[in-house]
């Protein structure tokens, strides 16, 4: 019994350091700010790169003639919130923040004094996910009796920023693309140092200047207000949101954000409505025509949105389409005309591209390529038909031919009847 106890022990401290990046320090952009106190308050803002550094306190820093912010260990490890990622797929900048002159102690062991608060923004390249810390930097300091961005210390380079992370916000769906109608959920995940602390949880939809709540919850007062968030969950820090319909007008940035006196955490989830159009032709796989003939070759998208897609006809030599190498690139076709965008009352959108095809001998055996490309799609579709051209036959050939047959078969009608007549003559002379 106590070996398996001892087994399963480590498979979890196993998992749990693989669970944690093993990223030791970050380049990071630092957003200083320079408060100028003049007739009015002035803010200058300063662009730096520092390093976010993992460590104890007392480590070297990576780089001595850089600022180092030196996250030291607590209840919260950022790195476990970055999956497996690599530094050279990670983007990270930092920020002072303003408590706006609101001092209240930080709940957590040997935290009684003032604070300094950092926020820490890194974000996957490849939009897989993105998470923001506030690190707390513990002063000896009492706290100013006004507005915290008046008494900033200067951070001067080299200079050793220990710190230590006190909250956490993580979407791994910081954007999403949706289609018309659906349900979509966007994730958003929380954690704090301490246990059982007062928070307020909401979110909020943002565009165009124009904020609209969604859902907020006290944990506090136990209030709720709005739906699509599990209230059950947030005790666990799951704070994910489900939108139940997906319309054209909700394309926008979804907000999940987060108070704990006397910080205020936010993250962005940005949606984005795309329906993928649906492409035909008005002809089959292949095409017949009479030399000679016109044919009006219809191509249309249908049911796409947003506004903008691009119909292009191209023509080529089915031969050599398939050829990887040297094969001539298909000629973009001229003159096409395009329909208007006409609107659906799903709100998509259908146009239409369409030429007049005149066959032609010399264009017998082409193959012919409708090419539709939309934000939604990844590649192109394609759709197209070969066509086949007949030797046109001339009217007077026709006339002539049947003149001929009419007249072969009048004189063999004839010659035939003068046998006829002749064989009876004949069997009228015999005498028996």
């Amino acid at each position: 019994m106590g070996l398996i106890l001892q087994m399963l022990v480590c498979t979890c401290l196993c998992a749990g350091v693989y669970g944690v990046s093993q990223i030791s320090w970050l380049p990071c952009q630092f957003t200083d700010e320079q408060v100028l106190q003049k007739e009015f308050t002035e803010t200058e803002l300063l662009y730096r790169q520092v390093i976010l550094q993992f460590g104890q306190p007392g480590d070297p820093p990576v780089n001595p003639h850089a600022v180092t912010f030196l996250v030291t260990a607590s209840k919260l490890d950022m790195r476990r919130y970055l999956k497996e990622a690599e530094e050279e797929q990670l983007d990270c900048e930092l920020k002072r923040y303003s408590t706006e002159g609101i001092h209240v102690r930080w709940p957590v062991l040997g935290a009684h004094g003032y604070n300094y608060w950092f926020s820490c923004t890194i974000r996957h390249r490849a939009e897989e996910f993105t998470v923001t810390s506030f690190l707390r930097q513990a002063s000896d300091q009492p706290p100013p009796g006004q507005q915290d961005y008046r008494n900033w210390p200067e951070i001067t380079d080299g200079e050793i920023l220990t710190t230590t992370v006190a909250l956490v916000m993580k979407t791994e769906t910081p954007v999403v693309r949706a289609t018309l109608g659906s349900q979509q959920k966007f994730h958003c995940h929380f954690d704090v140092d301490h246990k059982g602390p007062n928070f307020t949880a909401e979110w909020h939809f943002q565009k165009r200047g124009t904020r609209t709540k969604l859902f907020s919850y006290s944990s506090r007062s136990g209030r709720t207000e709005g739906s699509g968030v599990s209230k059950k969950g947030l005790s666990g820090g799951e704070a994910s949101f489900t939108h139940q319909f997906t319309r054209a007008t909700d394309e926008g940035t979804f907000l999940c954000s987060l108070s704990v006196m006397p910080i205020f955490a936010s993250v962005e989830i940005n949606l984005r409505v795309e329906d993928p159009p649906r492409v035909s032709i008005n002809v089959g796989p292949t095409l017949s025509l009479q030399e000679g003939d016109e044919r009006k070759i219809v191509c249309e998208a249908d049911g796409y949105y947003p506004l903008d897609v691009d119909i292009v006809w191209y023509e080529q030599d089915p031969a050599v389409a398939g050829q990887r190498v040297g094969a001539p690139l298909p000629k973009k076709l001229p003159n096409i005309l395009l329909s208007s965008h006409r609107h659906n009352k799903d709100m998509t959108y259908t146009m239409t591209a369409f030429f007049y095809l005149e066959a032609s001998l010399m264009d017998s055996g082409k193959q012919f390529t409708c090419s539709v490309s939309h934000v939604s799609l990844r590649a192109p579709i394609k759709k197209n038909f070969i066509l086949t051209v007949k030797e046109s036959v001339s009217w007077m050939f026709v006339l002539s031919v049947g003149f001929i047959v009419i007249t072969l078969s009048s004189l063999l009608v004839v010659m035939l009847c003068y046998l006829y007549s002749i064989r009876k003559k004949s069997s009228e002379k015999k005498p028996y």
